[in-house]
């Protein structure tokens, strides 16, 4: 018995030795984990952040650039302070602070860098570069921001932030890390894979006081980072400060497009704002007061503003209407205000005139003739097979449908279906007379400022339109999205936008438009006074310029203005003779225009 025991103790611990031995093999000749963590202990990874692409005005000036600055980075299990105070001191912090950031960085990690003091400026990394010796286990990593030479478009260009935890989750590329930059709105976000770059890493080697002894293993595991890519914009920097001068200080938007491209030459957001308060390490401060601003200039007025088009809205009823054959352009047609409210005298209207003189009764009828084409006896059902036609034709301009603008977020707007209208009334229990209002772009019709600029484009090419865009090239030998460059025909003839032409010609020459007239240039345009149930109406209007060969298409919407002769005539007017001339000679409207008291 006693034997057998002792041969069970003595093949126990042959057994146990056995498993020691096999473990520390593995520890120590398969598995590596062991030196790497040996090496962690005199290797610094450093992270290069690659430089964020530069974006360009249509004539290369510069938009956008970087500004270096630095974090203050922490590897905690490394730490060895002797004189904590004066640590807090150099960087501007309380004791309290600096314990509370040294948890953080624990509960991280006690191994791996983090973040301990972001965006240490130039002057202060100056200061405190010659005592980052006397501090072991921090030490600092360049990266940049944005900076905004020009102060200008702030809405458009978007600004950038550190990435989320909401976003970190949505990344299926597993490309960003805690701490990461990422385009957060405007071009920034929409372009953000193009202007972000791509991460290099570099160990280093130091000594027990931090100090540097030279790169791991000759560099050979480091990786070198890459620039984004640079943007060249649409935009026209001149036109930009000009039409945000004229908006300074009032509520509203415009874009202004080159129709012969769909490329975007200006756009604005009023009010705007400086942004450069987006960026830098007072971006948290200057986003609450941002966004508690009651008019909120952090919204994108020119894409996601919406508004009914009101008279503007006129053209498209005219063209659908030609196209047709339910309207002969010189077929006279008598109007005496008995069916809608009209400031238009009584009298026999021809299309040209009807769009000069803004008749709405002309295009009450009008809307009538496309709405009921007799498709049906009972005016119910005739009504849904009119108004079906009649979207589908809207939508083919672009409306009721979101643009593909390289902006994020664009709105529809919004043009009413014959679902809508069951909803309202009950299928097959309306017809023209309970959607008559539709006819003079009132009603349930919501256009936003870019599609009535786009309009204006489709008009002035005579039946077509490129897509609006604000970038026209990626790279040193790039170019816009393939969607930019097609062709978009919207179905109308283009004999058809002849008598609508010279009609929106009279509107500049002898009706509601004469302050956007230019003696030496052509202007085609329309006015729109929106009515606006919470205060003043507000101010519209949509040109484009010279009318045989267009340059520029406009539209300005100017919140609670009054009529559209008005305010918005006015500034479109003034940033088309700025864009075609190079110069404002009528330095009366232009104090008009600046002065802004467009209602009394």
């Amino acid at each position: 018995m006693n034997d057998q025991r002792k041969i069970f103790i003595r093949l126990a611990i042959v057994l146990i030795g056995l498993i020691f031995i096999i473990k520390l093999f593995a520890i120590q000749v398969l598995s590596d984990n062991y030196e790497r963590a040996a090496e962690g202990n005199i290797l610094q990874r450093i992270i290069e952040y690659p430089y964020r692409g530069l974006i360009y005005d249509r004539h290369g000036e510069l938009l956008v650039v970087n500004n270096p600055i630095y974090d203050l980075m922490i590897v905690p299990m490394e730490v060895k302070l002797k004189d904590t105070l004066e640590f807090c001191r150099l960087f501007r912090i309380d004791r309290e602070t600096f314990i509370q950031k040294y948890e953080e960085a624990r509960n991280y990690s006690v191994i791996k860098p983090s973040i301990f003091i972001k965006q240490i400026s130039n002057e202060d990394f100056a200061r405190i570069q010659d005592k980052m010796i006397d501090f072991t286990g921090f030490y600092i990593s360049a990266r940049s921001v944005r900076e905004y030479p020009h102060t200008s478009l702030a809405n458009a260009l978007g600004y950038v932030g550190e990435i989320n935890k909401s976003q970190l989750d949505k990344d299926t590329t597993d490309f960003y890390r805690m701490g990461d930059y990422i385009g957060i709105s405007g071009i920034e976000a929409t372009y953000e894979t193009a202007l972000r770059g791509k991460r290099g890493v570099k160990w280093k080697m130091v000594n027990v006081r931090g100090v540097e002894k030279g790169s791991f293993k000759n560099g050979q595991n480091d990786t070198l980072s890459v620039p984004g890519l640079d943007l060249i914009s649409t935009i026209d920097l001149d036109i930009q400060q000009y039409a945000e001068k004229l908006l300074d200080g009032k509520v509203g938007s415009l874009v202004a497009l080159e129709p012969s491209t769909g490329e975007v030459l200006s756009i604005v957001s009023a009010p705007f704002y400086d942004p450069n308060m987006l960026s830098g390490r007072e971006f948290s401060n200057n986003f609450k007061i941002l966004s508690s601003d009651t008019l909120v200039p952090l919204f994108n007025r020119p894409i996601m503003a919406m508004y009914p088009p009101g008279s503007m809205f006129k053209t498209v009823q005219s063209l659908i209407a030609l196209q047709e054959g339910v309207l002969n352009p010189d077929e006279l047609i008598y109007s005496d205000g008995r069916l809608i409210g009209d400031l238009a005298p009584n009298g026999y209207y021809d299309l040209r005139e009807g769009i000069q003189y803004s008749s709405n009764n002309y295009f009450y009828r009008v809307f009538r003739r496309v709405i009921n084409q007799g498709a049906d006896p009972n005016p119910f059902i005739d009504a849904r097979i009119g108004l079906n036609k009649w979207r589908e034709f809207v939508t083919k301009f672009g409306l009721g449908e979101a643009p593909d603008i390289d902006l994020p977020n664009p709105k529809s707007g919004y043009m009413p279906s014959v679902a809508y209208y069951d909803r309202i009334y009950g299928e097959k229990r309306w017809k023209f007379s309970n959607i008559y209002s539709l006819s003079i772009g009132q009603g349930e019709t919501l256009v936003t400022p870019l599609q009535m600029a786009n309009l204006a484009s489709i008009i002035a090419n005579r039946g077509f339109y490129y897509a609006p865009h604000i970038i026209k090239s990626i790279g040193e030998t790039g170019s816009p999205d393939s969607i930019y460059m097609v062709r978009n025909y919207v179905g109308i003839d283009s004999i058809h936008f002849i008598p609508v032409i010279e009609g929106m010609e009279r509107v500049i020459r002898n009706g509601s438009g004469r302050r956007a007239y230019l003696p030496d240039i052509p202007v085609v345009g329309k006015t729109s006074t929106v009515e606006n149930p919470h205060g003043y109406d507000h101010s519209g209007f949509m040109a484009f310029a010279p009318k045989d060969d267009p340059k520029i298409a406009i539209a300005v919407y100017v919140e609670n203005s009054g009529w559209g002769a008005r305010a918005a005539a006015s500034i479109a007017s003034l940033v088309m003779e700025k864009y075609l001339t190079g110069d404002v000679k009528r330095k009366w409207l232009e104090d008009y225009a600046l002065k802004g008291e467009f209602i009394y």
